[in-house]
């Protein structure tokens, strides 16, 4: 018998759905999404190729941050709960795994070419999305899956339309 064995692993604590400021900062962080699709999709073929190509690097850049801290937040979930030793449970084995694989997705998609990077950072956002279903309930913040889905639809929109204009 382990020590794993005689100690049960937390149960993680409920949380409640998100309040007012992080719901706002949430929406805030659509901006540059939202705006640099719109810059993408109105520019093209209308300004210079060094400044287009700037907007476009940046609104890949951002949206591969914004996979990367989703990833991130799976850490965040999981470290109130990791007071145990020995085996780690399997739903928090699976939030570290999937977390660190969300930011190395994110840095893929930072570095392929413009079009192809943000329909995969699109992409990525949506699985990511999907992952949290199953993750947050298990991790105790299912309230904050109305707000992700949200953020989700809008933000791989954003990198869909900017990718379809390339």
């Amino acid at each position: 018998m382990t020590l794993a064995d005689e100690t049960p692993a937390p149960t993680p604590l409920p949380h409640a759905d998100p309040n007012l400021l992080a719901r706002r900062l949430g929406y805030a962080g659509l901006i540059p999404l939202v705006a640099g699709a719109a810059f993408v999709w109105l520019l093209v073929g209308r300004i210079d190729d060094e400044p287009f190509a700037f907007v476009v690097r940046a609104l890949a850049t951002y949206a591969g941050l914004i996979l990367s801290f989703l990833g991130g937040m799976r850490w965040g979930l999981v470290m109130p709960s990791s007071q145990w030793h020995g085996a780690v449970p399997g739903y928090q084995r699976r939030a570290l795994w999937t977390g660190v694989t969300f930011s190395l997705m994110a840095w893929i998609g930072v570095l392929m070419p413009p079009h192809a990077g943000l329909a995969w950072l699109g992409g990525w956002l949506i699985t990511c999305y999907l992952a949290d279903r199953k993750h947050y309930l298990e991790l105790g913040a299912a309230g904050w899956l109305t707000l992700r889905f949200r953020l989700t639809l809008v933000a791989s929109l954003s990198c869909f339309v900017a990718a379809a204009q390339i």
